[in-house]
């Protein structure tokens, strides 16, 4: 399960937790790449997991994606709660691309990403959970 690419911004991939301790993320998920891509790269990106379960309480950094077309199974609900307090840098051997099973057999990995609207917003909650609030204004 390692990606083999260094992956751009609202890159959707599947990152495996494993090996984090509770309240961390401990396991696996859909996950959007908030990082640059790096013209060389480090084997590290940034990202933040999504989750189906509502947050309680929503707070403003908390974000609502709609997934469309939505990812398939196990994670085919179409929307999601980016959860921006959960920010994480990990290796790329952690990642892989979503990918169904094709009828002959393969795996058909999808590479999606979230709108740059979507991004905009994900930014916005990133910077207003690390306190930079009156930063997230000028986005």
């Amino acid at each position: 399960m390692t990606l083999p690419f260094n992956p751009s911004q609202g890159l959707i991939v599947i990152c495996d937790f494993d090996g984090l301790k509770a309240p961390e993320m401990v396991k696996r998920r859909p996950s959007i790449v908030v990082s640059p891509r790096s013209r060389r790269s480090t084997g590290l990106c940034t990202v933040i997991p999504c989750s189906a379960t509502a947050p309680v309480p929503e707070l403003a950094h908390h974000f609502q994606l709609g997934i469309n077309p939505p990812l398939p199974q196990p994670y085919p609900e179409p929307n999601v709660w980016v959860k921006c307090d959960m920010i994480y840098t990990v290796s790329f051997a952690r990642l892989n691309l979503p990918w169904y099973r094709a009828v002959d057999g393969s795996r058909q990995y999808i590479n999606q990403y979230v709108s740059e609207d979507d991004l905009l917003s994900i930014q916005r909650c990133m910077l207003t959970y690390l306190g930079f609030a009156e930063a997230a204004r000028f986005l």
